[in-house]
């Protein structure tokens, strides 16, 4: 076991009780009370009208791909940078992704980029929310409406990120977000759809539980239920729901703390050479769901990682460039060479440790392992 891990989720007794009361009502199963409670407290959390919980980020944006009409033959628009499931979600639909090279800075997809892959099967663009970091929401909207496009905010990592004051998650047709176990908040898995628009999220609310109304929002007369669409069991038992509302009521606890992590690292690491620490827009609010520099292309970042191990320094990745993803591999037109950016961060981003009960101490001890290593 690493000395200082990756990440490492925090609960407490709080976590625990609400567990307790859950089991004791006799309600475990999704779209209960507390999937209830949780949709109401994170939509006014977000800023947005509705949420529906989900049972994790992918099925999120499954969901939201097929109430937006998305179908077999469309292209949709995802960053090159991102965890597979992004693009996985397109593929569910028959859909077809289209993908866009990095802002090598921000990790997050180049704005620039987009309208030239846009043809006339092109439906909708997802912008990644990489790390925790907003994309450039102005510059997308604004194609997405000279197109008529869709938005669909994967905001698998960003609960609380904020672009020129608006929380991640409240700018697009729908936000998608996770509650997996290295996420700010977490209920071990888990997820959130939010929406301002009711049919829409009526729609996924009935999808995401077999293309019927569920059991606990029925009349208390007796009915037989009728399936209106063909839906998934795409649900969130009241148990996470309820982990995830007490992680909710800390977010802005977590996110102060993995800033002030983030800060000490980048005063720790600034005069090395060969590393570059994570940059931030001055108009965002980056909440870190994961600290990610780049090492020197000189550097091999995948003997880093191991000798860090050795070291009992957990690291990883940042994430994947999904050009170089066999499942791909023809299905969507692309070529290496389109992808410069996403290929350099692919092969060279490293995730250091972060997590909320994280000291200053162990920053140190991180920043010293990786010093000597990379002296080696």
């Amino acid at each position: 076991m690493n000395k200082i891990p990756l990440t490492r989720p925090f609960f407490d007794e709080k976590e625990i009780n609400e567990i307790r009361n859950v089991l004791d009502s006799g309600w475990v199963a999704g779209q209960g009370p507390e999937n209830k409670k949780l949709e109401k407290e994170f939509s006014e959390y977000i800023g947005v009208n509705y949420s529906v919980c989900s049972s994790n980020c992918t099925t999120a944006l499954h969901l939201s791909l097929i109430a937006l009409g998305i179908k077999k033959h469309d292209e949709v628009i995802v960053p090159d940078y991102t965890f597979p499931a992004t693009a996985h979600a397109v593929l569910y639909c028959g859909a077809i992704p289209i993908f866009v090279d990095i802002n090598k800075k921000t990790y997050n997809v180049d704005a620039n980029l987009i309208e030239e892959k846009i043809t006339k099967k092109t439906k909708a663009i997802i912008p990644v929310h990489a790390f925790g970091q907003c994309a450039d929401m102005d510059a997308i909207l604004k194609i997405a409406k000279k197109y008529n496009l869709k938005v669909i905010e994967d905001a698998a990592c960003a609960v609380g990120s904020k672009y020129k004051g608006k929380k991640a998650g409240s700018m697009g047709d729908t936000g998608c977000f996770s509650f997996h176990a290295r996420k700010n908040i977490t209920s071990g898995e888990g997820g959130m759809i939010t929406s301002n628009d009711k049919e829409l999220i009526d729609n996924i609310r009935s999808l995401s539980c077999f293309g019927m109304e569920s059991a606990f929002s029925r009349d208390k007369k007796f009915s037989i239920p009728e399936f209106t669409k063909l839906g998934y069991n795409y649900k969130l038992s009241d148990i996470a729901a309820a982990v995830a509302l007490v992680q909710l009521r800390r977010s802005e606890e977590y996110i102060k703390k993995r800033n002030e992590l983030a800060e000490y690292y980048n005063k720790k690491l600034k005069n090395i050479k060969s590393v570059t620490v994570p940059f931030t827009e001055k108009f965002n609010k980056h909440v870190f769901q994961s600290y990610v520099i780049l090492l020197d292309k000189k550097i091999n970042r995948n003997d880093v990682i191991a000798k860090l191990n050795e070291k009992g320094i957990q690291t990883q990745i940042g994430t994947y460039a999904l050009h170089k993803q066999p499942v791909y591999k023809n299905i969507t037109n692309c070529e290496e060479k389109d992808f410069p950016n996403a290929e350099f961060v692919y092969n060279q981003s490293l995730a250091l440790p972060m997590y909320h009960k994280m000291k200053l101490s162990d920053v140190d001890e991180v920043v010293l392992a990786l010093k000597e290593v990379l002296r080696e």
